[in-house]
Order: C-alpha cells, then structure tokens, then sequence
C-alpha cells in the first residue's frame, strides 16, 4: 500500500465541507511565493488553470491538489497536511471571507516512505 503525500485535519476537512456547499466541486494549488508566501489556494474546480508542469499531490476530500513543479523539486520529500488557523490571508483562496486561511503543515518522510510514494502525475486530470 502506497503512503500519501496528502492530509487534512478535521477542521481543514469541515471548511472544505462547507465551501463546497457554497461553491461546488473545488480544487487546490499550493501557491509558490505570491501573496501570503507559500500557501495552500482553494479555487471552485477548473477556476485556476492547470499547467503541463504543475503536480497533482493526490486529493482531499475528494478535491485535487496541485503544485508547480519547480516548487514540487524542493517538496517531493515532504508530508503535507492541510488546516486551517483563524486570521485572513492575503490571497484570493475561497476561504478568506470566512476569516480563516488554509496553511500546510509539513514534515519529511521515512525512508520507508519515500520507498513506497505513488508516482505523481503532471497536468491537469
């Protein structure tokens, strides 16, 4: 069984719950450096254009999550968790107006993790 590059905490997964009632089928990309950093961005589905080069992560809650690929280089051995924390982000994420913001919490995988990570796969689904 592969490992996942992937997580979400309850509250991450109780927000997304509720945008997604306000705004469909959604999708993430994590941001490489503009606005608030590095930061997990919440787009309503096929809103952010998918390029050849950006990674799909892998889903959560149902919800492909993206990032580009130069950013991936650095990432690639790194778990990453979505959650939330109170406070507004400076980006156009679905999430701001409800005056919380997506972050990523991060840690490195074992080694007998990264021997058993899916392949990722770039472009859009």
């Amino acid at each position: 069984m592969s490992h996942s590059r992937l997580d979400a905490t309850a509250a991450a997964l109780d927000l997304i719950a509720k945008l997604k009632d306000g705004h469909g089928n959604l999708m993430f990309h994590q941001s490489g450096g503009c606005c608030d950093g590095s930061a997990p961005m919440c787009f309503p589905a096929g809103e952010f254009k998918i390029g050849a080069a950006d990674v799909l992560l892998g889903h959560i809650a149902g919800c492909p999550f993206y990032m580009s690929a130069a950013q991936f280089e650095y990432w690639q051995h790194t778990h990453l968790t979505l959650d939330v924390t109170p406070g507004r982000g400076a980006s156009f994420s679905l999430e701001i107006p409800e005056g919380v913001r997506f972050i990523i919490r991060s840690r490195l995988f074992s080694d007998a993790e990264l021997h058993d990570l899916a392949p990722v796969r770039t472009g859009a689904l």
